[in-house]
């Protein structure tokens, strides 16, 4: 059923953004280095590895620069246009067609290239690999403004590796093991509301039993004072 949802969804999405769709590929194409679409590897269920569509936002060789695949808030390497793309995110809707082609779902981990899944502890990646990846789904929403978050700390390369995806880790192993319609429906809802309203104590209140980050990486994002309940 979800994988039927998925075909819904998709297909109507791409016909209601044509209107924002066209214009943007436009844009990019008179601008910047002149690239619409950029086609990124990562690793997609089963531990195979796919491509990725994104609207192209930063340099052609972007990956052999700086801090490689992982991106920091203001990084050098994003290009004008495509600041204002990643911060909407519509720089993530040429995965619609991931969707329709049936690598990609509406919801499910966000697919990860090698470095970044590998960053993963071992639980977490089974866990990951037995589902379909998602365009959004509850590590992305926790984690909407993860380079924000690790453009404000001293060691970002630590902080990714050792606070932010091992939680990750554990709210994609929970996602695994609580996956139905609703659970997708509810992804889909809450997706749409943390980006109208950053806050993201809903989050635990529509899912109790999720995990809660330790005190610590709860102050970062925003959840000091909150509690489990």
């Amino acid at each position: 059923m979800q994988r039927a949802f998925d075909i819904l969804f998709s297909g109507l999405a791409l016909l209601a953004l044509s209107p924002i769709l066209i214009p943007v590929m436009i844009v990019l194409r008179c601008t910047g280095e002149g690239e619409v679409f950029y086609c990124q590897q990562r690793v997609g269920r089963g531990g195979a590895m796919f491509g990725v569509w994104k609207f192209a936002t930063m340099l052609k060789d972007s990956p052999n620069l700086g801090t490689g695949t992982v991106t920091l808030k203001g990084d050098p390497r994003v290009l004008p246009f495509g600041r204002f793309l990643r911060k909407t995110k519509i720089n993530e809707l040429p995965q619609l067609l991931n969707i329709l082609n049936g690598t990609m779902s509406v919801i499910g981990p966000r697919p990860q290239t090698r470095r970044c899944f590998d960053a993963f502890p071992a639980a977490s990646q089974a866990a990951i690999v037995g589902v379909r990846p998602g365009l959004s789904g509850i590590g992305s929403i926790v984690f909407r403004d993860e380079e924000e978050l690790m453009h404000a700390d001293a060691d970002p390369d630590r902080l990714y590796d050792e606070t932010i995806m091992p939680f990750k880790g554990r709210l994609e192993e929970w996602y695994a093991r609580n996956r139905s319609l609703g659970t997708y429906f509810k992804l889909i809802a809450l997706t749409a509301w943390v980006v109208a309203v950053p806050r993201l104590d809903i989050v635990w209140r529509a899912f109790p039993g999720l995990p809660f980050p330790d005190e610590h990486l709860a102050r970062l994002l925003g959840l000091s004072g909150q509690s489990r309940s």
